[in-house]
């Protein structure tokens, strides 16, 4: 309810509008049975040409009014429910778009998707069927018993007995309905979920042929969902036959009673036609309930999930006063800082202090599992830290104007994405207003160059989303290029040149010197190779900093530094 209140808000005067026609639809629908009794008890049966034709043409201006009425309302109907659909689409991609990583992972990719289209489809349905029905269904309910006991009062007991026992056929199919509703929803998930993995690990299935596997294990979510999808449709195909049974043993009822009223003497044909109509109304009225209880309790579910992203807040904070700092030198200082992931036994960085200066690279290195890409992380707060603070230009991150924080960093990530489009507009990415001569430049850097002014179109060229139609090292090199069009103050590459031959690696990170020479600049690596020249070089291990220092003085000074180069190296060649 405070899904359908808050974002039906702005279209209220279509809702109203809506309302008021379908009220004039059942009550033209309710009278036109009066109509047709009278036409057949004052026209037909009494040879009355003249009641006849006044009677119809009544008829015929009501039922016209009620054909328009009823255009009309579906028109705005649906385009409230088609806006209250988009709306809330729309909420949940800006709500999404403030979650940091925890929140993203709590979620999961294919459920947040789930949520945004199959969900909202629901709610909008339901909202679509209540628009149509809201009114209609109870009007329709309690004007055609009120005009069910104007025609005849006795057989008008029979509903005494009908409507419950349709109600309680209902009420059973629904009952059963609902827990398998959300198992549905959670079944779509799982197949949004292995179909988005499959797609974005087809490359691998391929290499390790495993793709009857993968087949299988598809099928095994497939099948499920199709298991639960039979039991919603076996109990949705067992209502409808069971309301009409109902329904058609209701007129044959009254037709018994009736017949033998009106051959008695003490109801006329058309009062008995005209109540057969308010009867089958009434029933109508019943199965419009019924079916929008029937897509009540998924469309419940859905909201619920809905509503669970909405209400959802952020790890990360905006601040309430941003601050901008006085100086804008980039210089970035972290402060026994602690970071723990929600769910673990422990921390993943323990009191972690350092300070990255500008003109100065600080590159960070260890073993598999140390924190280096979480220390990172940290700094464009992708996440907060629990404890201790991180800086820049001596401002916490949790303080910074986030478009100050945005403006002052350029990521490159350790996977390298890109978005569907051309070179150019990734690399425009976070320079909008980057002229060409620009992106040239950062890509004569990135020593992306080459292969961009061989491709089609140059900056021009399509890149499928992900950058599926590059090799690696291209896509990371335009991943390089694109945080070097941003010119930031602040670098953060995390394991950015792992997909470069050794020359490429050299080449680029000469080219960077002299462009990054007032910048900081942080790297994440695996090779020592590629941050043996940093000014600072910080060992991790198991989350702590186990030393810090230059290449040199770390050969002489760190165990698990030399552990590191010599595993890639000898000590000879590492000297």
């Amino acid at each position: 309810m405070t899904l359908l209140r808050s974002h039906l808000r702005p279209y209220r005067r279509d809702v109203v509008v809506v309302v008021v026609l379908q009220l004039v639809q059942t009550i033209a629908s309710l009278y036109l049975p009066n109509l047709n009794a009278r036409i057949i008890d004052e026209g037909v049966a009494v040879g009355d040409v003249d009641a006849i034709w006044r009677l119809g043409t009544i008829m015929l201006a009501v039922t016209v009014v009620q054909g328009i009425a009823a255009v009309v309302a579906v028109y705005f109907g649906a385009r409230a429910a088609m806006a209250f659909g988009r709306d809330v689409r729309a909420s949940l991609f800006s709500r999404v778009q403030t979650f940091s990583a925890q929140e993203m992972a709590g979620f999961g990719a294919p459920s947040l998707i789930t949520r945004t289209t199959n969900d909202v489809q629901q709610v909008q349905m339901l909202v679509m069927m209540s628009l149509t029905l809201i009114v209609m269904a109870p009007i329709m309910l309690f004007g055609g018993t009120i005009m069910a006991l104007q025609e005849d009062v006795q057989l008008s007991a029979l509903l005494l007995a009908i409507v419950p026992v349709l109600i309680i056929v209902v009420g059973l199919v629904v009952w059963r309905l609902v827990p398998n509703f959300r198992q549905m929803q959670t079944r779509i998930d799982a197949v949004n979920g292995a179909m988005r993995e499959q797609i974005t690990g087809i490359r691998v299935i391929r290499a390790f042929v495993r793709d009857d596997l993968e087949r299988a294990r598809y099928a095994l979510v497939n099948g499920d969902l199709r298991d639960v999808s039979l039991r919603v449709g076996k109990l949705m195909a067992l209502m409808f036959p069971a309301v009409m049974l109902v329904m058609n043993a209701s007129s044959v009822v009254v037709l018994w009673f009736g017949g033998r009223y009106v051959d008695q003497g003490e109801m006329e044909v058309g009062a008995l036609t005209a109540f057969l109509s308010y009867i089958m109304f009434i029933l109508g009225a019943v199965m419009m309930s019924s079916m929008m209880l029937m897509i009540a309790p998924r469309a419940a579910v859905s909201a619920n999930r809905i509503m669970a992203v909405l209400d959802s807040e952020p790890t990360v904070v905006q601040p309430t006063t941003p601050v901008t700092p006085a100086t804008s030198t980039g210089r970035v200082e972290f402060t026994d800082v602690s970071f723990g992931y929600p769910g673990a036994d422990e921390d993943v960085l323990h009191g972690i202090s350092f300070v990255a200066e500008p003109g100065r690279t600080t590159a960070v290195i260890g073993s598999t599992g140390s924190g280096k890409s979480t220390l990172l992380n940290l700094v464009p707060r992708l996440f907060d830290a629990h404890e201790g603070s991180v800086t820049i230009d001596g401002v916490d991150v949790r303080d910074l104007d986030p478009t100050y924080l945005t403006s002052a960093i350029g990521l490159v990530p350790q996977r390298a994405f890109l978005f569907s489009g051309t070179v150019a507009s990734n690399l425009r990415f976070g320079a909008p207003d980057a002229g060409d001569d620009e992106l040239w430049e950062a890509l004569r850097v990135a020593q992306g160059a080459d292969f961009v002014r061989a491709m089609d179109a140059g900056l021009g060229s399509e890149i499928s989303q992900g950058g599926t139609n590059v090799s690696g090292g291209q896509r990371q090199r335009l991943s390089i290029a694109r945080a070097l069009a941003h010119r930031p103050r602040i670098y953060l590459f995390d394991d950015s040149f792992s997909a470069l031959d050794f020359a490429t690696d050299a080449a680029l990170r000469a080219a960077l010197k002299p462009v990054t020479s007032d910048a900081v600049v942080i790297v994440v690596a695996q090779r020592v190779a590629s941050i043996r020249d940093a000014d600072q070089i910080l060992v991790l291990d198991e989350g702590n900093l186990v030393a810090s220092g230059t290449h040199t003085e770390l050969l002489e000074s760190s165990e698990t530094y030399r552990e590191i180069v010599t595993s890639q190296m000898t000590l000879e060649e590492a000297r």
